[in-house]
């Protein structure tokens, strides 16, 4: 029974404790001034609308580079035509067909070409040169550079 008198003493305890310290950690309402006048009269020097990046999908823009006589539909040829020069380059030969050995061929001499401290084994830094090679996204936005505050005028007379 002296448990059930302890157990409630504790939590008496433990909520006056509560009550005492969390009675006045709220902080008050910090309210923002209103912008000064020259920051608004600046803002109506903006234009109505702001600029928009072309709306087309990654995979549309895919699909304008492989249709290449632009009639909306792609062809098997142009389809593979990329496909062809890619394997153009490795058949070394011209045979029409890969072989392993044309295969390795391309893939040893990048190995090797990349193993700059010819260890026979590639780095971190090493095999990150191995990674095809693209090219750099374009600016999203060309946005026209926000137009700096005048300082006031200076009279000559000495006051603001």
């Amino acid at each position: 029974m002296w448990r059930y008198f302890a157990g409630g003493a504790g939590a008496l305890m433990l909520a006056f404790a509560a009550m005492f310290l969390f009675r006045g950690s709220a902080a008050p309402e910090v309210t923002t001034p209103p912008p000064p006048v020259a920051e608004a009269a600046a803002e109506e020097a903006l234009p109505d609308e702001a600029p928009s990046a072309s709306a087309k999908t990654r995979e549309q823009k895919r699909f304008d580079r492989v249709d290449k006589d632009r009639n909306d539909s792609v062809t098997r040829d142009e389809y593979f035509a990329t496909r062809k020069k890619a394997f153009a380059k490795l058949d070394t030969n011209g045979d029409g067909r890969l072989s392993f050995d044309e295969w390795a061929i391309r893939n040893t001499t990048k190995f090797v070409g990349a193993d700059k401290d010819k260890s026979g084994t590639l780095t971190r830094a090493e095999f990150a040169t191995t990674a095809v090679k693209r090219k750099a996204p374009a600016a999203r936005c060309a946005c026209p550079k926000p137009v700096a505050k005048a300082a006031p005028a200076d009279d000559g007379d000495g006051e603001e």
